[in-house]
């Protein structure tokens, strides 16, 4: 069999206290973050780890169930243990909802996708009128009934988040925002044609673990967090004309702010 590269992987520590399988663990996390082992790229096998550590192959199982846990790689049946990739789409939160790309009739989304050299995708689209919820209402201002918009959204055929819209329905019904495909720079568009010009967007983010309709929905790897971000648009009146429910797959995205120094 051959040996792993000199200088990839180093000798276990006999005199730490540290377990062995921590320490196989800490040893892989750190050469894939200094990048001896890339994007995308095929681990040792488990026999060459166990080899190469003097150790068990269930130790050497332990070890990279951690690094699984973490979402920093994912297991092939047949075919081994990868590197999962970074996150490639930028969420530029200070630029995302700039008047200019609906002006060009791009939603955010398409924006960060085509930033990002993917193909964005939605699906599972539902539009219905329903009861508002206590923590919506509260938000759009008391409203008893609002027009949800469900969609999920896709890079390169790859969920990578899903989002609730709620809306007023004294604004949203029997317009274009109620249809499936709400047309060119999508509902914040249609909004402003409305006459809602958008004045700011209030946005509360957190990070945690998915709930199990979550992970399928998302197609998530063992260990992967969501980013949970709820935002408020508000128009020039100062009233809320929306809210927006949504999670991410936190594998997939950066958020990037630029904030002012004064």
């Amino acid at each position: 069999m051959a040996a792993l590269p000199s200088g990839v992987l180093g000798a276990l520590d006999p005199t730490s206290d540290r377990a062995v399988f921590r320490q196989i663990a800490d040893q892989l996390r750190e050469a894939i973050d200094k990048g001896r082992f890339k994007e995308g790229a095929k681990l040792p096998s488990e026999a060459e780890l166990t080899e190469h550590f003097g150790v068990s192959r269930m130790t050497v199982r332990n070890s990279l169930s951690i690094l699984q846990s973490e979402g920093l790689v994912s297991s092939e049946h047949g075919r081994g243990v990868f590197v999962r990739p970074r996150p490639p789409v930028r969420r530029l939160a200070s630029d995302r909802f700039a008047r200019r790309h609906r002006d060009q009739g791009k939603s955010a989304f398409t924006v960060e996708a085509e930033a990002a050299g993917s193909r964005p995708e939605v699906d599972s689209l539902e539009v219905r009128e329903e009861r508002s919820t206590p923590e919506i209402s509260a938000r759009l201002g008391s409203a008893r009934k609002v027009l949800a918009r469900r969609r999920r959204y896709l890079m390169d055929g790859k969920p990578v988040e899903f989002a609730t819209s709620y809306l007023p329905l004294d604004i949203a019904r029997n317009t274009p925002i109620a249809e499936p495909n709400p047309g060119p720079g999508g509902i914040y568009a249609r909004l402003e044609e409305l006459g809602h010009r958008l004045e700011h967007f209030d946005e509360e983010v957190r990070a945690r673990m998915p709930a199990p309709d979550e992970v399928k929905t998302l197609r998530l790897a063992s260990g992967v967090p969501v980013i949970h971000l709820v935002r408020t648009a508000y128009d020039t009146e100062g009233r809320a004309v929306e809210v927006c429910d949504t999670v991410m797959a936190a594998d997939a995205y950066v958020l990037a702010y630029q904030l002012p120094a004064t």
